[in-house]
């Protein structure tokens, strides 16, 4: 049975339908009608007390079968099958007993049958995949009944997945829309200061979701699934944005903000209103990729113009984040984490980032060290000639104090 649903499976994969190229039901209906010689295949489901059926495949027209047609329950092989009146294939209709007589015998011109219960993961029948033709049905057999089982099943399971896949992303949803609605977010600030004196430079605001269980990245990938991405980012960005006056004199402030809502107006006009009283830095976070650079260059166009820099995160880490660099030509490239941790004791980490020192010179750009826990890790970023830092040995993200302007 394992290697017949491999089999199965990978014809579902590769079957396809005239009318229905793209719905995996309808190809599936069309692999189970084809399998056995059958003129028509549908799926139903049970209401109280009929079948609807939702997908058919095959000559409808011929045998009187349509797509959101409902016949009744009582009148149907399907509830006869599942009662143990009827095995699961029936051929030569028309002269079983059974069969004869029902009033859908005749209305579809029922030959033979062969039918299975599409079952929920507690075993429930939702419905039945059933396979009709005119003819009398001789080839059917006991392998005919395992196929149409065998595909029931599989429809089952992609239907209980789907299912569980809609309520996760519900429920996906409705913590994102929480938050949105109470403007549940409070930002964090975590310094960047000249590694050598100590002095604060900038803060780098970080959204929190106070009470939720789910950490930010984890909340921001919910928004992204449920198309509420932007939402949440421009609900951060203002919430930073409110803290702009509260900041020393001659800090500036950095942002977080994806390709995507960089893309977005709104975003834009938020971030230059809010330049003209306060210094800011645009980060540009790498969770979602830019598929069009010429598009996100334009959008940062009037940011420039305002004043606001740019900065990329990541440097380091892969080829997608110096793309990045290569294109937006960023004011600010933040040295990944994963080179500034051990590079106190790892030649590799101290070449790449002396290189990444000579790079940013070269383009004129600035160099932050993030992730710095250690003094060792501080000396040697010295020592290379990294000359800004950020990272818990400098100061842990925190609220900002509200009696205190830093």
């Amino acid at each position: 049975m394992g290697s017949a649903r491999a089999v199965a499976t990978a014809d579902l994969e590769g079957a396809g339908s005239a009318d229905h190229p793209d719905d995996w039901v309808h190809r599936l209906l069309d692999l189970a009608r084809t399998r056995l010689g059958m003129d028509v295949a549908w799926l139903s489901v049970f209401t109280e007390d009929r079948q609807e059926i939702t997908s058919a495949t095959g000559e409808l027209d011929a045998m009187n079968v349509a797509e959101g047609m409902s016949l009744p329950l009582e009148e149907s092989f399907c509830v006869r099958v599942l009662s143990g009146q009827l095995p699961p294939v029936v051929t030569a209709a028309d002269r079983n007993p059974v069969t004869r007589d029902l009033a859908v015998t005749g209305q579809l011109g029922i030959g033979s049958y062969v039918g299975a219960p599409v079952r929920s993961n507690d075993r429930r029948p939702l419905g039945m995949l059933c396979c009709v033709s005119r003819d009398a049905g001789e080839q059917l057999d006991g392998t005919s009944v395992r196929t149409v089982e065998m595909l029931a099943d599989l429809i089952g399971e992609r239907l209980a997945a789907e299912e569980l896949a809609e309520a996760e992303l519900a429920a996906r949803r409705a913590r994102v829309v929480d938050v949105l609605t109470r403007r549940a977010v409070e930002v964090h600030l975590q310094p960047v200061v000249e590694i050598r004196t100590g002095r604060v430079v900038a803060h780098e605001a970080l959204a929190r979701f106070p009470g939720r269980d789910e950490g930010p990245a984890t909340l921001f990938s919910d928004a992204a699934a449920v198309g509420l991405g932007v939402e949440l980012e421009l609900l951060a960005v203002r919430r930073a944005l409110e803290l702009t006056e509260r900041l020393p004199p001659g800090t500036r402030l950095a942002v977080n903000v994806s390709p995507d809502a960089l893309l977005v107006p709104t975003v834009g006009r938020t971030l230059v209103d809010a330049a003209a009283r306060s210094a800011l830095t645009v980060e540009v976070t790498e969770h979602s990729p830019i598929d069009d650079y010429p598009a996100v260059l334009r959008a940062v166009e009037p940011l420039r113009r305002a004043g606001i820099r740019l900065s990329v995160d990541d440097a380091g880490a892969g080829y997608a984040s110096l793309r990045h660099i290569l294109r937006l030509r960023p004011d600010t490239i933040k040295l990944d984490i994963a080179l500034v941790s051990g590079v106190d004791v790892d030649p590799a980490r101290q070449a790449m980032t002396a290189a990444m020192v000579a790079f940013a010179a070269e383009t004129g750009a600035a160099l932050v060290a993030e992730g710095v826990e250690t003094a060792a890790e501080r000396d040697a970023l010295l020592a290379r000639g990294v000359r800004l830092g950020q990272g818990h040995l400098f100061g842990r993200p925190a609220p900002l104090d509200p009696d205190r302007p830093d």
